[in-house]
């Protein structure tokens, strides 16, 4: 009898096989990575509601003043601008201008701080796709302006001598969206060249702020030189701000034929466009790899 231990052969034991290590570079999320999306969207919108006063409620106050101003130094005395009251002219072009600034702040803050604190690693290293991170970015980006454009209207709603019912609902939502999804790319792309926090604000004020207050914001298009009417027509910025005009009050201030899909149109270019420059840039990681 044989009390020794025995050695058992390896060859007789059913060794589990080890998964092998995946490529570099290789995916193992075939799908849309839907949690992931989400997870970095409710982050980028938690980053800006902790501060709401600043990034909500602060913007829409400052709007409203332009509103009380305009109004109260050249509304009065009946004035009307292509058939309506000049406060209920004014008040979605305010509205909607404030969706777009803010719109463009917020995404063109994100990437920027991550590499200003050397934190941009939280962007790049999580398993998203490009167009996952673009998503969940440009997604952040409409929530904000939505929610400025919203606490602005029900500032309006309450101030005297304004009006501010909607006639075409469909077209506050599509211009509203596809607005501020323009200014989101646009800030994105910022975003991406930008190394310091002044040439953000150089793009702020070059050129934001110059397309928004040239885009029939304060006036009527219809009233200006046939040169400087083809100029606006040009601007994209004004294709958004008269067709969530014309949700409002119902009509438009364009010599353009079938100016709503004119509009529409043309946002939904300049936003593929904005969007393909955007997915190259990040997908290149220029200025964001080392």
């Amino acid at each position: 009898m044989n009390d020794q231990p025995q050695i058992s052969n390896p060859d007789s034991v059913n060794i589990r096989a080890v998964p092998a290590f995946a490529e570099p570079g290789v995916p193992h999320i075939h799908t849309l990575n839907v949690p992931g999306m989400q997870a970095l969207y409710v982050k980028e919108v938690r980053r800006f509601f902790k501060v709401q006063l600043q990034t909500i409620w602060a913007p829409a106050i400052t709007t409203l003043l332009f509103l009380v101003i305009f109004t109260v130094a050249l509304g009065g005395a009946g004035r009307t601008v292509i058939g309506v009251p000049f406060a209920d002219f004014i008040a979605p072009g305010l509205i909607m201008m404030a969706m777009l600034q803010n719109s463009f702040a917020n995404s063109s803050f994100s990437l920027l701080v991550g590499k200003i604190q050397g934190t941009i690693v939280d962007y790049l290293m999580p398993p998203l796709a490009v167009g996952e991170l673009i998503i969940a970015l440009i997604g952040a980006a409409v929530t904000r302006a939505v929610l400025v454009g919203f606490a602005l209207w029900l500032a309006m709603l309450l101030w005297p001598g304004v009006h501010v019912g909607t006639d075409h609902p469909w077209a506050v939502a599509v211009f509203g969206i596809l607005g501020a999804m323009m200014l989101g790319f646009l800030g994105l792309i910022t975003s991406v060249w930008a190394e310091k926090f002044d040439h953000a604000a150089a793009v702020t004020n070059f050129v934001v702020t110059p397309l928004a207050l040239l885009s029939g914001t304060f006036y009527s298009v219809d009233k200006l030189a046939p040169w400087f009417q083809t100029i606006a027509h040009g601007n994209p910025v004004y294709h958004a701000i008269m067709g969530f005009r014309y949700g409002f009050i119902g009509t438009v201030d364009s010599t353009i034929g079938n100016p709503i899909l004119t509009a529409v149109l043309m946002l939904v270019a300049v936003n593929i466009v904005l969007g393909v420059i955007t997915y190259r840039l990040l997908a290149s990681g220029w200025k964001l790899k080392a």
